[in-house]
């Protein structure tokens, strides 16, 4: 499997993310945000974490401009899988890969923390190698992780499946770190070939570092 991982100005993210790929034996190269072109032959491009263009302006929003951007929109229009991770999931959402809108955190504050997760939806390849109702616990680091979507297009993807994983507590239950409609971490596409969520999967791929949890995530793109 061969994996671009996007850096623009800010990121911080893209060693922790290649490192992660690698354990699973995936091929990595990393991209600049000037580049007009993906490889050939990218099988998923990963938009990691960071501060892209130090989050002036609005998480993501100068970042979607980039011109490796156009070139994430067409490989994904073609069925091409795509990653995001926190600030690659703002990223995606501003560039209308995704649905909806990141506000800031509800108490304001930058959060970081081990958090747990519920799997709402494995019916997609990134996390198909889990199950539904599993608990992982895996690192965020946010402070601008609101998840927001009117009712009515939460409504649809409800419908479409497209609601994968959600904050909980470590027994499974409603534990909001930000305040995201309906306690939201993360969400695909309609094709089930985009997908965004604000914890760190990356940087739980070790016990040494607290939690394999998010190498169990990654794993579900290895073929």
């Amino acid at each position: 499997m061969n994996v671009a991982i996007l850096r623009f100005p800010g990121t911080n993210c893209e060693f922790d993310t290649e490192y992660a790929f690698k354990k699973i034996g995936a091929k990595t190269s990393i991209i600049w945000h000037k580049s007009e072109e993906l490889p050939k032959n990218c099988d998923l491009v990963v938009v990691p974490g960071g501060f892209s263009y130090g989050d002036y302006l609005r998480s993501g929003a100068i970042a979607r401009f980039s011109p490796v951007m156009r070139a994430v929109r067409d490989f994904a229009k073609k069925g091409g899988m795509v990653l995001g991770i926190c600030n690659g999931f703002q990223i995606l959402l501003e560039s209308h890969l995704l649905p909806g809108a990141m506000k800031r955190n509800e108490n304001l504050h930058f959060v970081s923390k081990f958090q747990y997760i519920k799997v709402i939806s494995s019916n997609n390849p990134f996390l198909k190698n889990l199950n539904e109702g599993d608990i992982l616990n895996i690192p965020i680091a946010h402070a601008e992780g609101n998840y927001y979507i009117d009712s009515e297009r939460l409504e649809r993807m409800y419908d479409n499946d497209q609601i994968i994983l959600k904050y909980c507590n470590k027994d499974g239950n409603y534990d909001n770190p930000n305040g995201s409609v309906d306690a939201i971490a993360g969400i695909c596409n309609e094709n089930r070939n985009v997908f965004g969520l604000m914890p760190h999967p990356e940087r739980a791929c070790e016990k040494i570092l607290g939690s394999e949890d998010g190498i169990k995530m990654i794993k579900g793109f290895a073929y």
